[in-house]
Formats: structure tokens, C-alpha cells, sequence
């Protein structure tokens, strides 16, 4: 049986400043998710100034409603952060605080999506313990990191108009893509068999 639709991959990230690292980072890794077959969203920049996430308040900003829409209907997740003081920035962890209002679904936070992760830093420190406390959330999420994670030096210049300024900056974004693609096709390979009834032969 072919598959019916396109993976949906949903691109979180980047900063308030538009253009930085995180964002054309994020950027070019889901224009590699769409290369390889997925249907994408961005959401970045003004997207990510949500109230501070408060779960006693019921009522949502029609930005905080689409993260929601589109997290639901995700099929594979990317994160790119800047690294801030050795951690993920505050806005985005706010971001994937709003995840709390899926606790219910019947996908609750990211179960079943793998979830692909990018850190911009100046410093190898900074860029390893961001990863693994990126990588921590996602587990708690019940999502699943991807093998592969893809690390910016953002001192280094990494982006040249836009675009990534070498191969080694563009090659890990689209490794992180193939492998977030990859999973979310064969996660939805396994729903269709599952609903394909079995016709068991009788004696």
C-alpha cells in the first residue's frame, strides 16, 4: 500500500533578531526536509513570542493556537535553539512549554515523532550541554531525538547571505533532516498496516 500523504515536519526555532544563526539554521534543514518528500511549517521569529506559558489560563493567543494546530498534526519535529548561558533560550523553552495543553491527546506532547535537534553556540561547552538538555526535554516529551544532532559554531560565520557558508555547516542540517523524514514515513507506514485488516486462513 503507497503512502497517502506527505510528512508533515514542524520547524521550531531561531531568535527575535531575524536572520540569526538558529533561524537560517532551522531554515535550511526543513528546506532539505521538503527535498526529501515532507510537507513543512516554520515557525519562528514573531511566531514565538507567546505569553508566558501559565496552565491555569484556558484561553490562548492565536499564535499559541497555531504552534498547537500544527504540533498536533505534526508527523516529525524540528528544534533549533541558540545556546544562552549553557542552556536552550528561554523563548523556546516557553514555546515547548505550550506542549502541556497536548498532556490529553490521544498523541500526547511528541509521542511517537522523532524530533530533530539544532544548537548554535560560540563554544563547544555551551553547544554539548544544550544538546543534552534539548535532548532531555524531548525524551520527557516522549519524543525521540534523532541519532543525529546537528551543532553550529555561530562565531564562525557559518551563513553567507543566507545560506550556509560551507559544506560542513550544510551537511549535518540535512543529515537531521533525512533522519526526522525517515522516521516520521516509517511511523506512518506502520498506522496504515495497522488499519489494513488481517485475513487470517482458516484450516
Amino acid at each position: 500500500m503507497t503512502q497517502a500523504r506527505k510528512p508533515f515536519i514542524v520547524g521550531i526555532g531561531g531568535t527575535q533578531r531575524p536572520g540569526s544563526s538558529s533561524e537560517l539554521a532551522l531554515r535550511h534543514c526543513l528546506a532539505a526536509a521538503e527535498k526529501a518528500g515532507a510537507e513543512t511549517d516554520l515557525i519562528c521569529g514573531t511566531a514565538l513570542e507567546l505569553p508566558l506559558f501559565d496552565p491555569g489560563v484556558t484561553d490562548r493567543t492565536p499564535a499559541a493556537l497555531n504552534l498547537l494546530q500544527s504540533l498536533r498534526r505534526a508527523d516529525g519535529i524540528v528544534i533549533a535553539t541558540p545556546s544562552y548561558h549553557g542552556g536552550m533560550s528561554g523563548m523556546i523553552k516557553n514555546v515547548i512549554d505550550y506542549t502541556e495543553d497536548m498532556r490529553e491527546d490521544a498523541r500526547s506532547y511528541f509521542e511517537g515523532r522523532a524530533v530533530g535537534c539544532i544548537i548554535c553556540a560560540a563554544g563547544d561547552q555551551a553547544l554539548g550541554s544544550t544538546l543534552i538538555g534539548l535532548r532531555s526535554i524531548v525524551h520527557a516529551l516522549r519524543g525521540w531525538p534523532t541519532p543525529y544532532a546537528a551543532t553550529i559554531k555561530s562565531n564562525e560565520k557559518p551563513f553567507v547571505d543566507g545560506r550556509p557558508a560551507r559544506r560542513e555547516v550544510a551537511q549535518p542540517l540535512e543529515i537531521v533532516a533525512s533522519q526526522v523524514v525517515g522516521f516520521a514515513e516509517m511511523m506512518m507506514a506502520s498506522r496504515v498496516g495497522d488499519a489494513v485488516p488481517r485475513l487470517v486462513a482458516s484450516n
